[in-house]
């Protein structure tokens, strides 16, 4: 089994910022892409960043040049800076982890974390 838990949500003003934490556990060989995703109150779920296991990453444009993802692979962990929020990030944050382990490659999804920018 594979524990994905994510934090670091809350209540933040317009051109505030929160440092969310994703950490993956259990049965775990190695990990490829880690990811957040976001998904608004009636609104698909969207890709916001992506980190490869080398350190690659890939952004929205709608978070280009405010947000920041980074991982510590040690740790099996990824994070993602958020700069500058906007009314319009307000979502529930995903993480996802791309694990190879005794069943193959899978995705595992965290629970999410409640992000709300508002004055």
């Amino acid at each position: 089994q594979v524990q994905v838990v994510e934090s670091g949500g809350g209540l933040v003003q317009p051109g505030g910022s929160l440092r969310l934490s994703c950490a993956a556990s259990g049965s775990i060989f190695s990990i490829n892409l880690m990811e957040w995703y976001r998904q608004a109150p009636g609104k698909q779920r969207e890709l916001v960043a992506k980190i490869t296991s080398g350190g690659s990453t890939n952004y929205a444009d709608s978070v280009k040049g405010r947000f920041t993802i980074s991982r510590d692979n040690a740790k099996n962990t990824v994070y993602l800076q958020m700069n500058s929020l906007k009314l319009e990030d307000t979502a529930v944050y995903y993480c996802n982890a791309v694990v190879r382990n005794a069943l193959g490659w899978n995705n595992y999804w965290g629970q999410g974390t409640q992000v709300t920018v508002s004055s």
